[in-house]
């Protein structure tokens, strides 16, 4: 944990409880908080003298002009030393109470300057910084003060956004959250996870996120501007194909394993955790899942996975960091997970190279085995093949040494060596099962319902994250067939030259065209479109493309962020979303009262709370006594069934399940 927790202070509603969250932390520890408040003499001095010109005539004698610059500055010096002096005594009291050793800094000059200077000459190893202070407006995101220190320093930063003093009505899952992609930091960010999740006492959930639409909309902007020769050389069709049957399967299984890495590292650590794999935009998604969850927590590696080491914060991060609404850590400790971990989860040997491997004597193949290993997750390889040892023996080994081990794997063979002795074989993982012999009709497309990955054809297991054959189950393509009526008025577009078509109905084509013109737009028609060719859907409907840009995040029963929630019986939230607020009076009292409730999710379900109690009550009017009452009785009933055994969960709306 951490020994050395540094805390800038300005006295605003931030600041204050970033003072509390470093109590969180270091008590019950060895830590040892530093807090610090910069000011500004020499600025306020240097402003004094370009305003002389302005002061009435009296003031305008040399040596009365003089003694108002003496005066000025002992009272600035002082008066700053004063204002410091009381900022710091706030965490001093507080740590005194608590019995946590405490060190007060007053620093002149310009505030973000200093705190980076001291930030850099110390040893802290953890900054806890509010995201605003005392110059914040309504609309302000992130203080610029919090945003030049966290570019130009390198220490782990946690930056309070959720203050108690501002929003103490929010309701918090009371999660730390890990993001994960693969990289050094991110997995530092896990480890420093799973020491807060043991310290606070809290859940952690650790969640992975990949886009497979980004080709898919870089094809489509192509037709417009390669000519048909150009698209012929490029081969639009086979590129599609190997997308949609390699790359994107792959993407996911690689996000999967970086997941279950992450299982077993916290399991070692003998810490409990859930996992998520998010499909779709990374600051998209994680920030979707961020609103939603609203943990206390979230875990970020400060640069990653495809970032140059000398970037000063990676786009996905700083994105998250001004939108999110729960506290951010930027995570700039690096670990690696061990190598074993690593290939256990991500690479799989062919035939020929488990052979060779065979043929290296027992006593050595372990060594063998882990250099080959390390050789090909340095390169990206996921897949060893005979070519991948050959290149890792020729870097790793002095000439001809696989040759001499090969033959001495020949002759301890003949003196009775059993090759298939399996020490130094453990990281190899099972062969996936043969699919079923053969191929149902090219129109039936399975869903992996862990992890949301598509197949053509009969497979009795998930390649992605190895779900078995329940958990893959017919795309039900009923649901979104159109009408006649919408049938009638359609409009048909070649997705890509490959010739394959998709209809869109006008009432779809009106919910895209409601999307910002541009990127956003041509973004959202390419998701829809992807989707629609990958189930064979042949005409979008309005409800196919409701499913597909407006999905929930969703938890199933074994930690993943898919699946359905079923709701309970009597749940009053599946009657009040499938209500209209249009079928009620709303006095302006309740909406009002509405309005108080945080916009989004948690809104959108107390009015649906409100509307199903008003409706099971034969209430058309909805005034603020009503809006109260309706509030109290849902949350009366949310009550009594958590006693009887329901879970929170089961309290959210049926959910639909991405496509």
């Amino acid at each position: 944990m951490f020994k050395n927790i540094y805390i800038p202070v300005d006295n605003s509603d931030y600041s204050n409880a970033c003072v509390d969250v470093a109590m969180d932390l270091a008590q019950d520890s060895d830590a040892i908080i530093t807090a610090s408040h910069v000011y500004a003499a020499k600025m306020h001095d240097v402003r004094f003298r370009q305003m002389e010109s302005g002061l009435p005539e009296e003031y305008q004698d040399e040596e009365e002009l003089e003694k108002q610059r003496n005066i000025h500055d002992q009272l600035i010096t002082k008066g700053m030393e004063v204002i410091s002096d009381s900022y710091l005594d706030v965490p001093k009291a507080k740590c005194a109470e608590k019995g946590i050793p405490f060190v007060g800094k007053s620093l002149e000059g310009r505030n973000w300057t200093e705190l980076v200077r001291d930030i850099k000459e110390s040893p802290y190893d953890l900054v806890v910084m509010g995201a605003l202070g005392l110059g914040a407006i309504k609309d302000s995101l992130i203080g610029t003060v919090a945003e030049r220190v966290i570019r130009r320093s390198k220490t782990d930063m946690l930056v309070v956004k959720h203050c108690p003093e501002i929003h103490d009505d929010v309701a918090s899952s009371g999660k730390i959250v890990v993001a994960v992609d693969g990289s050094g930091q991110s997995f530092g960010g896990l480890m420093t996870g799973i020491d807060l999740a043991k310290k606070l006492n809290r859940p952690l959930e650790i969640i992975s996120t990949f886009d497979p639409y980004f080709h898919y909309a870089m094809f489509n902007s192509l037709t417009g501007v390669l000519s048909r020769e150009a698209s012929k050389v490029f081969k639009f069709e086979q590129q599609e194909k190997l997308h949609e049957d390699i790359i994107d399967k792959g993407l996911a299984k690689i996000y999967q394993a970086h997941l279950e890495i992450s299982r077993k590292v916290c399991e070692e650590e003998e810490m409990e955790c859930t996992i998520r794999l998010l499909d779709g935009k990374v600051f998209e998604k994680v920030l979707q899942y961020a609103r939603e969850e609203n943990p206390y927590l979230l875990i970020l590696g400060r640069i990653g996975v495809h970032s140059a080491p000398d970037m000063d914060i990676g786009g996905n991060a700083e994105n998250l960091l001004r939108l999110v609404p729960c506290n951010v850590l930027l995570s700039s400790k690096v670990f690696k997970p061990p190598i074993d971990l690593q290939a256990e989860e991500s690479i799989e040997w062919t035939a020929e190279a488990k052979e060779r491997l065979k043929k290296i004597p027992g006593f050595v193949r372990p060594m063998a085995t882990s250099a080959i290993l390390r050789y090909s997750l340095e390169r990206g390889h996921s897949m060893i093949t005979s070519s991948v040892i050959t290149e890792a023996v020729q870097e790793i080994l002095p000439a001809g040494a696989m040759q001499a081990m090969s033959a001495i794997g020949e002759r301890m063979k003949t003196e009775g060596f059993d090759p298939n002795n399996p020490e130094g074989l453990g990281m190899l993982k099972e062969e996936m099962a043969e699919a079923h012999a053969g191929k149902p009709p090219e129109e039936i497309t399975l869903k992996c319902t862990s992890c949301n990955t598509f197949y053509k054809g009969d497979v009795v297991k998930c390649t992605v994250c190895n779900a078995g054959a329940e958990r893959l189950l017919p795309v039900n393509k009923e649901e979104f067939e159109a009408t006649d009526a919408e049938a009638k008025d359609s409009t048909t577009f070649t997705t890509l030259p490959d010739g394959v078509q998709v209809s869109w109905t006008q009432e779809a084509l009106d919910r895209l065209n409601s999307f910002p013109q541009g990127h956003l737009r041509r973004k959202a028609h390419a998701r829809v479109e992807k989707n629609a060719r990958v189930q064979k859907i042949n005409k979008v409907t309005a409800a196919f493309l409701d499913k597909i840009l407006n999905e929930k995040i969703v938890k199933d029963g074994n930690g993943n962020g898919n699946g359905a929630s079923e709701g309970i019986p009597g749940d009053i939230l599946s009657l009040g979303a499938s209500l209209d607020a249009k079928d009620f009076n709303w006095f302006p009292e309740a909406l009002e009262r509405l309005e108080r409730v945080p916009k989004g999710f948690m809104r959108d379900n107390t009015q649906n709370r409100v509307m199903a109690w008003c409706s099971q009550n034969d209430i058309k009017d909805i005034s603020l006594d009503v809006c109260e009452e309706g509030i109290r009785e849902s949350v009366k009933m949310m009550e009594d069934a958590i006693k009887n055994g329901a879970g929170l969960d089961d309290f959210l709306p049926p959910k639909e399940v991405k496509a």
